[in-house]
Parts: structure tokens; C-alpha cells; sequence
């Protein structure tokens, strides 16, 4: 038998190769683990926030609109739960990159729009995540959209305002727009009060889209009712009674507003014309102002039992006294009546609406007193309803010459300029017996005191 040379080359070469290799596979290890320890201590952040931007989404939650009543409780708007159709157009197209599945013609039938709008929409927003299709459709549509199982169609909730008392109310409660924020009226005034609290939901998705965990959920508080002090019976009569007014007389618009003098609240404002706050589309802009507080004019014969009750205070005439009502010459200019009266009572002055008559008292007194009596009775002041659109009017308050024609005028109820709530308001204070007090569109509960401005035995006078 032949013995094996201690010094074998071949076996030396075969145990060389196999140390490198070792060695490599240790260094290898040791990169490799060096490189995730790296990732995970100094690295782990910036990774954590690029996953999270991959996986983590936020979403802000509404409530639903509160509710706005009229003083019984009965409802004058209030938030219908419905859907939005919302398309992802590069999901879409990565799945039917033609648009040719037979689910889209279903879809137009129930959105009730061309197959091929929708189509072109999607298309023409090919680099887009978002797109919608249908705002504010009903459940049931949006139920029967889910089913039809369209890769990238969702359907979100969302809310619509519907309003019960349609044209008789609009143009005071408003609306809102597709965002829920009020544009006009009762929404746009009080519309931080009905829009409640949103809330804040994080949650985190798979590579599907699927929801897997819900990371954060901080809940939308809901909106308080808003009560407000109609009286929806009485607002539609109000309503109904305008209409007619304004048609037969062929006016151009016209306004009435009810107060209740032992409160002040509004129990009815209408306007005409009107619109349906249901299906607003189109309606031209001047429909849809509210006369009562948007539109000022000279108040006329209304403002004559306020003359009246400042010559009576002042003693400058008596319930019994009579006047000449003939017709005289005022700085070159003739005061007359529509009528021809020699003599009047101070009760026939205010039932024929003697012009003439109030000028006599007005010029027997000095040029501030009617201004502070007018003021104080709340013409040409605004009335802090916070209703979007009020006109304070003109009023002269400060004014410090005024000419004999112009305390005269003044008198007759010209020189300022009043909205239909400020005169609606001037004689509640009347009703009142000399009682300011101010108007409220909500429910004054107790009742405001007010303050008087006017002796009782005056006004009852």
C-alpha cells in the first residue's frame, strides 16, 4: 500500500477556497445585518414617515347641518343624508383602460347622464386620484351604484338641505351650497352655530385600498337645533297676503314683517318676489334678496304719530287742538295736501295724512327733536338680526343746519331712508305704548324689558 504525501497541493486549494468563502458569507452577514441595523437605528424616521405617507390616511368628518325650526318646532330646513358618486380615474383606467365594461351604461342610467360624458370625464382626467360624477344623489342610487362593482366608483355620504316651506320663506332662511356653507339668509348668518364641530379620522390602508386598522378617531360633534321665533302658519299667510299684493298692484317687489310688540320677536318676514330653495338653478339674483332688510326708502306719512307725540309731549298741542290746514308757502316752496281741509283735529291730521298739519308742529319745535324722537324710535339704525344683507338705511343724525323746508319735509317723512323691519320695529314701539324694544329672529325667553322712549298716556293718547 501506497502512503498519501503529507504535502497535497489539490487539498490545500480545495480548503483555501473553502475559508474565502466562508470569510465572504461572514462579511456579507456582516453588511447586511450593518445595513439593517442602520435602517432600523438611524434610518428608521424618515422610513417610518415614507410608510406611513404610503398607508395612513386622513379624514376630516362633518356632521349633518343643524336643523332650523320655526317657533313650535316645526321644521324650516333640515339635512337629508345622501351620496356623493366620486370616480378615481387612474384606478379606473388601470383596470378597464378602454372604459369598454358593460357596468358603465348602467352607471349613466342611474346618474341620468350620457355614457359618454361620463366616459370623457374620466378620460379627460386620466392623471387624476379624484373626480365627481354625482353630487348629493339619493341612498338608493348610491346603493345601487355600489352594487354594480366598478373598480375606482365609490360612493362617499355627503348631505342636502331640503326646505319644507319652499318660496313662502327663502328669501329669510337662505341656503347653503354644495359645501353645506350658508350663502344667504338664516344659513349664511348663523351658519357657525349649524355647522357643528367637524371631526378627524386616521385609519391605515393596504395596497388594495382596503382599511386594515383605525389609527385615530375623534367624532364630528353634531349641530344644535336653531329655533327660531316664525311661526310658520302665520309665515305663510304673511306670504300668501304679499303675493297677492304685490301682483295686483304690479309692483315690483314688496315685503311684510309681523312682531309681536310684547317681545319683539319676528313672527313672519316675506318677501316677494321668491324663489324654491329646492331648485334654485337659474333663479336671477334679485329674487332671492330679502326685501324687508335689503331695501331702504323714504318711510313717507308713516313717521306722522311720531310728530304727532312730539308736539304733545312738548305741549305744543293738545288732543283737542285744531289746526289750519290750508295750504302755505315754505322757503319758496308750497306744502299742500292731496286733499283740500281748511281745519283739522289732531286726529284728523293723522287719518287724512295731512301734510300740512304735521309741518305746522314740526316747524314749532327745534330740528332735533323729531331727529333724536325719530332715532330713538329706531329709524335708520340697524337691527343686529345678524342676517346677512342688512341695510342700515340713511338717517341725518348729525346733521347740523337744516332749513325750514327741510324740518318741514322731514316731518312727512322724507330726508332719511328706513328698511320694512326698522318701520316694522318703529311701530311695535307704538304697540308697545312707547316700548323699545329689540327685534329678535329667535325665541326670547323671558322677555326683554326694553326701554321706554315715550310717555304711556302720549302714545295711548
Amino acid at each position: 500500500m501506497r502512503k498519501r504525501s503529507p504535502l497535497n497541493p489539490r487539498g490545500n486549494y480545495f480548503q483555501g477556497r473553502f475559508v474565502l468563502i466562508c470569510l465572504g458569507i461572514v462579511v456579507f452577514l456582516a453588511l447586511l445585518l450593518g445595513r439593517v441595523g442602520y435602517l432600523q437605528l438611524m434610518n428608521h424616521p424618515q422610513l417610518e414617515r415614507e410608510a406611513d405617507q404610503r398607508s395612513l390616511r386622513s379624514l376630516v368628518t362633518q356632521p349633518l347641518r343643524g336643523t332650523i325650526t320655526d317657533r313650535e318646532g316645526q321644521p324650516l330646513a333640515v339635512s337629508v343624508a345622501s351620496n356623493d358618486v366620486i370616480a378615481d380615474p387612474i384606478h379606473v383606467l388601470e383596470r378597464d383602460p378602454n372604459l369598454t365594461n358593460a357596468q358603465w351604461s348602467y352607471l349613466s342610467t342611474a346618474l341620468s347622464q350620457p355614457e359618454s360624458d361620463i366616459k370623457a370625464k374620466i378620460l379627460d382626467n386620466a392623471h387624476r386620484h379624484f373626480i365627481y360624477l354625482g353630487r348629493q344623489v339619493e341612498s338608493s342610487i348610491a346603493e345601487y351604484v355600489n352594487k354594480l362593482h366598478i373598480y375606482g366608483i365609490s360612493t362617499p355620504s355627503d348631505s342636502s338641505r331640503y326646505y319644507p316651506m319652499s318660496d313662502a320663506a327663502s328669501n329669510l332662511i337662505g341656503i347653503v351650497g354644495l359645501d353645506q356653507q350658508g350663502l344667504d339668509g338664516i344659513e349664511s348668518g348663523f351658519n357657525n352655530l349649524l355647522q357643528g364641530k367637524p371631526g378627524h379620522r386616521v385609519y391605515r390602508k393596504d395596497r388594495y385600498g382596503n382599511v386594515v386598522s383605525l389609527m385615530e378617531d375623534d367624532p364630528a360633534q353634531q349641530a344644535p337645533t336653531l329655533s327660531l321665533s316664525i311661526d310658520r302658519y302665520l309665515q305663510y299667510a304673511l306670504y300668501s297676503h304679499l303675493r297677492e299684493g304685490v301682483l295686483l298692484n304690479k309692483a315690483d317687489s314688496g315685503a311684510a314683517v309681523l312682531v309681536d310688540v310684547n317681545t319683539g320677536e319676528i313672527l313672519g318676514m316675506a318677501s316677494y318676489p321668491s324663489y324654491n330653495p329646492n331648485n334654485y338653478q337659474g333663479v336671477p339674483q334679485k329674487n332671492m334678496r330679502n326685501v324687508a332688510i335689503s331695501d331702504s326708502f323714504e318711510p313717507g306719512s308713516t313717521v306722522k304719530p311720531l310728530v304727532v307725540m312730539a308736539g304733545l309731549a312738548r305741549h305744543l298741542i293738545r288732543p283737542d287742538s285744531v289746526i289750519d290746514t290750508t295750504p302755505y308757502p315754505v322757503n319758496g316752496h308750497l306744502i299742500k295736501d292731496v286733499g283740500h281741509w281748511s281745519r283739522l283735529t289732531i286726529t284728523g291730521i293723522l287719518q287724512k295724512s295731512s301734510d300740512i298739519g304735521v309741518s305746522h308742529i314740526a316747524l314749532a319745535m327745534p330740528s332735533d327733536v323729531l331727529v333724536n324722537l325719530y332715532h330713538s324710535f329706531g329709524l335708520g339704525v340697524s337691527t343686529g338680526l345678524g342676517i346677512g344683507g342688512e341695510s342700515s338705511g340713511y338717517f341725518p343724525l348729525h346733521r347740523e343746519r337744516w332749513s325750514d323746508i327741510e324740518r318741514a319735509t322731514f316731518s312727512f317723512g322724507y330726508g332719511l331712508r328706513v328698511t320694512p323691519l326698522q318701520m316694522a320695529r318703529e311701530y311695535a314701539t307704538i304697540g308697545s305704548f312707547g316700548i323699545f324694544r329689540p327685534v329678535s329672529i329667535t325665541k326670547v325667553t323671558p322677555p326683554v324689558l326694553g326701554t321706554r322712549v315715550m310717555d304711556e298716556n302720549i302714545v295711548r293718547t
